[in-house]
């Protein structure tokens, strides 16, 4: 079988987006861990799937598959480079796109300057919707790894995220406490982990070490799931700052029962075409 894809990223978090409209495409968990090896394969973060819709209102279907082969239901940067993806192809012509995922609807606009920006939902916050075991909400809980306790914030995006406020991101061990916290059994489906530095209540810091992928360069649901937590502890404003390994990302929150929006760039690599 031979398909075309498109290589984007967003930030540094990359994908392959192929298109179904023309025909359904299957792919296995081993072809697709196949193609995102970074020596063997065209390598990525995340595999995006987009075609027609499967339901009245929406105008497109999206579906998103991290690079270990597991389909998963939110990715922020993934769906800048969506609303891209269909406005340079013209599928979609107008500034505002209803694409249906695994997860629900997500309102995407492509604005003037180029830049996308996504309504990302209502940020869930009861324990049983992240999933986590914890026997009632609290505004932090606290994880045990290996002897030493730390505390985190639990939001879920549409994918679960666990929040951790440090001193200093650059020095933080993410890579060795992101696994031993995304593996820990109060997540029954793991947890992406975002390592937040809080500069002053309009900027921050954050690396994210996601279900899946490992750590990324940026990680759009991981952005908004950091705000959302430093707003409800009183630490961050309504619209914030987000830097992250690969670039910059603006989050606006006006709080509980509120959507949360994220705008950002969305960049084309090049074209592509593979034999399965």
């Amino acid at each position: 079988m031979e398909i075309s894809f498109t290589k984007m990223h967003g930030l540094g978090n990359d994908f392959i987006v192929i298109n179904t409209f023309d025909g359904p495409v299957e792919l296995k968990a081993e072809q697709i861990r196949q193609l995102a090896d970074r020596h063997f394969g065209v390598g990525f973060d995340q595999l995006l799937l987009v075609g027609p819709p499967q339901r009245d209102g929406a105008d497109v279907n999206y579906r998103i598959y991290n690079s270990d082969g597991g389909e998963v239901a939110q990715c922020g940067n993934g769906a800048r480079c969506i609303a891209a993806y269909l406005h340079d192809r013209g599928i979609v012509t107008s500034p505002e796109i209803r694409a249906e995922t695994y997860n629900g609807l997500l309102i995407l606009h492509r604005l003037d300057d180029g830049q996308v920006r996504v309504n990302m939902g209502v940020p869930r916050l009861e324990p049983g919707d992240i999933p986590m075991k914890a026997v009632q909400r609290a505004s932090s809980y606290q994880i045990n790894i290996e002897g030493e306790s730390l505390e985190f914030m639990a939001v879920s995006m549409g994918n679960p995220h666990a929040v951790l406020v440090v001193e200093d991101v650059l020095t933080t061990p993410v890579g060795e406490l992101g696994p031993k916290i995304q593996r820990d059994t109060m997540f029954p489906e793991g947890v992406n982990v975002g390592f937040m530095q809080i500069i002053d209540p309009a900027n921050i810091r954050l690396r994210v070490y996601e279900r899946g992928a490992g750590e990324t360069l940026a990680c759009g649901s991981g952005a908004c799931a950091a705000v959302v937590a430093g707003c409800l502890q009183g630490k961050l404003d309504e619209n914030v700052n987000v830097a992250l390994n690969g670039g910059h990302l603006l989050v606006s929150w006006r709080g509980e029962g509120e959507p949360v929006y994220i705008t950002g760039p969305a960049t084309f690599v090049y074209e592509g075409r593979l034999n399965l």
